[in-house]
């Protein structure tokens, strides 16, 4: 259980983090800004890889659990432990996000949306349904590619953690914008969940894009690290 209490905990501390910083701080044009914003997402990543890295390999995500699986790197077993462990650890992040957001005088919950993902009228550019979810697959294919290739040799285990993270960082400067950036199933759910049914029903496309992106990244990681590759 050590492995799923730590997936827990790990995707707990990204959404509050990451989404409380887009949240709280005033969202693209607030005080942090895009850069601002990704790099709280990057740096919980970091910060979490060297917390629970060495217990469970630091996923805190149902899309990369979902492309190590594809890649041949985890049981089925472990697969569904990651993502409930995952998913759970979302919405607590995200309630404790609420929570603590409602003891504000100026934070407006109904607002900002907890950092919640959003096309449409809720995407800071206005991103339609069908944009959304090539970016959010796009996006993640990148990202759980980059996250396989760094997992994949022994020798990266100093450095992944930053590695990984910067990665977020550099996805999250190119999706704020679009979509708020999800790559990450668990990472949309909770935020949606607490934010209002108009952002639960368009929750879906941050769940369906990233699986179809990790699932294109293991299969693409396999053909290109395959022994027979040339």
């Amino acid at each position: 259980m050590r492995k799923y209490v730590a997936e827990f905990i790990g995707t707990c501390v990204l959404t509050l983090f990451g989404c409380g910083a887009a949240a709280i701080s005033g969202g693209i044009e607030g005080v942090l800004g895009i850069l601002g914003i990704a790099l709280a997402f990057g740096l919980a990543v970091v910060a979490m890889a060297f917390a629970i890295g060495d217990i469970s390999g630091c996923h805190i995500n149902p899309a990369i659990s979902l492309g190590v699986f594809i890649a041949g790197g985890m049981t089925v077993g472990d697969l569904i432990g990651y993502i409930v462990s995952q998913f759970l650890g979302g919405a607590a992040g995200a309630g404790l996000l609420y929570i603590i957001e409602i003891m504000t005088d100026s934070v407006d919950v109904s607002s900002n949306g907890l950092g919640a993902n959003g096309y449409g009228d809720f995407s800071y550019v206005g991103i339609n349904l069908g944009g959304a979810l090539l970016a959010e697959t796009l996006m993640t294919f990148v990202f759980v590619l980059v996250v396989l290739a760094v997992i994949s040799k022994a020798e990266n285990s100093i450095i992944g953690g930053v590695v990984i993270g910067l990665t977020l960082t550099f996805v999250h400067i190119f999706g704020i914008p679009l979509t708020g950036t999800s790559v990450n199933p668990a990472r949309s759910l909770g935020p949606a969940i607490f934010s209002g049914v108009e952002y639960l029903v368009q929750s879906w496309v941050f769940i369906v894009g990233p699986f179809v992106g990790a699932a294109l990244a293991a299969v693409i990681f396999k053909l290109l690290y395959s022994d027979s590759a040339e």
